[in-house]
């Protein structure tokens, strides 16, 4: 952000400001808007910025009833309150000017993106709430014109009165209201607090064209009421190409407030060649960003709301740091693959749990001392996932490692590091009492949204191997681990280094203990306790998490960090829950959010409690037909009749491919890995399997 100037500055003053920590409420800082299109704040005016924002690239959401603004981009979030309905005016006359006039919205306004299609249901329903409430707004908007006319007419008729230099003042002053507001009469808490330099904004209208504008916004938004109408006729397919212009050359998005789409592909909302729709927990509709506009405007102002009210009317872009669903830069060799077309993912398995769960506790008590991953259990106890699958599924949030790779400060890295770490859990809440298939050895399984490949490289013991790859990041990592029957509860011990390397520099972690209560009775749940200790070998500094056991009273999953640096010197802390957010403690009173956990689709905990990533990972999409080698997870048959809800069949299957691997055991025609190599007690990857995938798998035998 360039050195403030007073030059530079086209709007500032005070508002509220809502705190980052829960049920704190909101403060009165002061805001300071830039020409250069930075958003900032700080305690006092003149004092140091606390945070900043880029308006050209933030998503901006406002309740016009309750004055309230919400700037969301990609690294902050601010939720504002204005002190007075013309300080909203004023403030949102500014943010639009900036979004309008300055350079940088170009950029993310064409980025290209890819999106999946899932089923809507009740989608027309949430799209035609959308439609009433525009269709109000045109209504009002109307009235306001017609209002404006004739108190105008009234002023002309006295102008004879007034010198016609004082009516071109007043009436100036009333027609352009929105981008400046009259000196202030009183109470410096009102919106005598906010100045706006308007010499950058309405210098060029007059009084006449005031109404020529106000006109022309109307018949803008006339317009996107009937395209919008027309999109949700029940014989017109919510796919199809679709663009809507707003007002102002901003897009429009609606979605609910409080709840981010959990099965949402975007990465980041940009302008695509088609419309796409999702709907999971949520349902909501994205429509494509005129050309070269980057930042977002989304109005809601319901005619019942009432100041106190701050939970209903606000739509919300999700934050691009929980989306989960699409490449980025990280795998460009599968978007070339796919020629940027939609990728159509699923956004439910095809069938809930069947079978009973079956008694855990009852086959500790017949294995005790015992390797339970060398203990063949009946398919009841299996989730239609492998355990290579569920290595991939760690790396849902992988986008936190692109946004590690781009921080310059070491210790900004350092927290987002450990953020991903700590979001590698995220995907356990409600994962109790059954596990992933055994891979067979030298089974594999990829995922190109990460260039992620895995493969069982040992069978006794277990061991896995996984290497992933993106964008100024590449991590790894050998997985085996064992369990300890406690007498009511399940240690499982995990063992192997995870490492990343960012640039020249070299992280590694290894995760601590995970715990399953409530073997014997009661509602059974997962609990991961104990110290992770992340280290920069290269040049020194750790953060230190702790995950916290939880009370009997206390709150659960809470998990507390320190970065220190090389020196020993404390930087900064972190705390949050692995189950919902990580976030970096700035003072006393202020929270930085890493990573934000997306919720769970509806009904997860009778779909195995997978996340809306998990449920894609066993899906062979298009861009995956004939290209996977016939020893992907993807092809396991008792997998894939798990996952369809037949029973019967997956346990045959799976007694049938155990017995292969058994028979080439015994014929000593056992496979081996081929894709990683033993570097001591570690499995590095050898590379080659992406190259051999460009060639075709024409040696590769399958395993079942």
């Amino acid at each position: 952000m360039p050195p403030s100037s007073q030059a530079q500055i086209i709007c500032q003053g005070w508002v509220l400001k809502k705190r980052r920590k829960k049920m704190q409420g909101f403060a009165r800082r002061y805001f300071t808007l830039q020409q250069s299109g930075w958003l900032s704040y700080s305690l006092e005016p003149g004092q140091l910025s606390r945070d900043q924002i880029f308006l050209p690239q933030a998503a901006i959401s406002s309740t016009p009833g309750r004055r309230d603004i919400h700037i969301d981009s990609n690294k902050a979030t601010f939720h504002i309150k204005c002190l007075s309905a013309d300080d909203f005016n004023v403030w949102m006359a500014a943010f639009r000017f900036i979004v309008r006039e300055v350079p940088g919205a170009a950029s993310l306004g064409r980025r290209s993106t890819l999106t999946r299609t899932t089923p809507r249901g009740g989608q027309y329903s949430r799209v035609g709430v959308l439609v009433n409430e525009i269709g109000n707004t045109i209504t009002e908007l109307q009235g306001a014109i017609s209002a404006l006319r004739e108190e105008d007419a009234k002023r002309r008729s006295n102008s004879t009165r007034s010198g016609p230099g004082g009516d071109k003042k007043d009436r100036k002053d009333h027609v352009l209201g929105l981008f400046k507001k009259a000196a202030p009469t009183h109470s410096n808490h009102s919106a005598s607090e906010v100045s706006i330099d308007t010499r950058s904004i309405d210098s060029s209208l007059s009084p006449g064209a005031g109404y020529e504008r106000a006109q022309a916004i109307l018949d803008a938004l006339k317009n996107q009421h009937a395209a919008l109408s027309k999109s949700i006729q029940p014989q017109s397919s919510i796919d199809s190409q679709s663009s809507v212009a707003h007002p102002g050359g901003l897009s429009t998005t609606a979605e609910e407030d409080g709840e981010r789409t959990p099965t949402s592909p975007s990465r980041k909302l940009a302008r695509s060649s088609m419309m796409s729709s999702n709907s999971g927990g949520s349902n909501s509709v994205w429509f494509d960003a005129p050309e070269g506009d980057g930042a977002e405007e989304y109005v809601v102002d319901h005619a019942d709301a009432s100041p106190g009210d701050e939970s209903k009317g606000t739509l919300e872009r999700k934050p691009s740091h929980v989306d989960s669903q699409v490449d980025t830069g990280s795998s460009a060799e599968a978007s070339a693959e796919t020629d940027q077309k939609p990728i159509a993912r699923r956004t439910q398995l095809p069938s809930p749990i069947v079978g009973d769960e079956g008694s855990l506790f009852q086959v500790l008590k017949k294995n005790v001392g015992k390797d339970l991953s060398q203990v063949a259990m009946p398919v009841s106890f299996n989730e239609p996932l492998t355990l290579l699958q569920k290595m991939a599924e760690e790396l849902e949030y992988y986008e936190l490692l692109s946004q590690a790779a781009n921080a310059q400060d070491p210790v900004d890295r350092m927290c987002f590091v450990a953020a991903f770490a700590v979001s590698t859990y995220a995907n356990t809440k409600y994962r109790t009492g059954r596990k992933g298939f055994n891979p067979m050895l030298a089974e594999t399984f990829e995922d190109p949204r990460m260039k992620f490949i895995s493969e069982k490289v040992s069978h006794n013991p277990v061991i896995l191997a996984y290497h992933a790859e993106g964008e100024g990041w590449e991590l790894w990592a050998t997985s085996s681990g064992k369990t300890k029957f406690w007498g009511k509860s399940l240690e499982i011990i995990p063992q192997g280094t995870i490492h990343l390397k960012i640039g020249d520099q070299h992280y590694q972690w290894t995760r601590p203990s995970s715990f399953m209560r409530n073997l014997m009775m009661g509602t059974k749940y997962l609990e991961h306790c104990g110290k992770m200790v992340i280290e920069n070998t290269t040049a020194g500094g750790r953060c230190t998490l702790d995950f916290k056991e939880g009370g009997y009273w206390g709150p659960v999953n809470m998990v507390a960090g320190t970065v220190v640096s090389a020196s020993g010197e404390t930087k900064t802390q972190l705390e949050g829950k692995w189950d919902e957010q990580m976030a970096r403690k700035l003072d006393s009173s202020y929270l930085q959010v890493l990573w934000r956990m997306i919720p769970f689709p509806k009904n997860a905990p009778d779909y195995y409690g997978f996340t809306s990533f998990g449920i894609t990972l066993n899906e062979v999409t298009p861009d995956l037909e004939g290209r996977l080698p016939l020893t992907d997870s993807r092809h396991r048959t008792d997998v894939r009749a798990l996952e369809e809800g037949d029973l019967d069949s997956a346990e045959e299957e799976k007694k049938r491919i155990e017995e292969a691997q058994r028979e080439r055991r015994r014929r000593g025609a056992d496979r081996q890995p081929r894709w990683f190599k033993q570097v001591g007690d570690e499995w590095v990857y050898a590379g080659g399997y992406w190259e051999q995938r460009e060639r075709g798998w024409k040696d590769v035998e399958a395993l079942w």
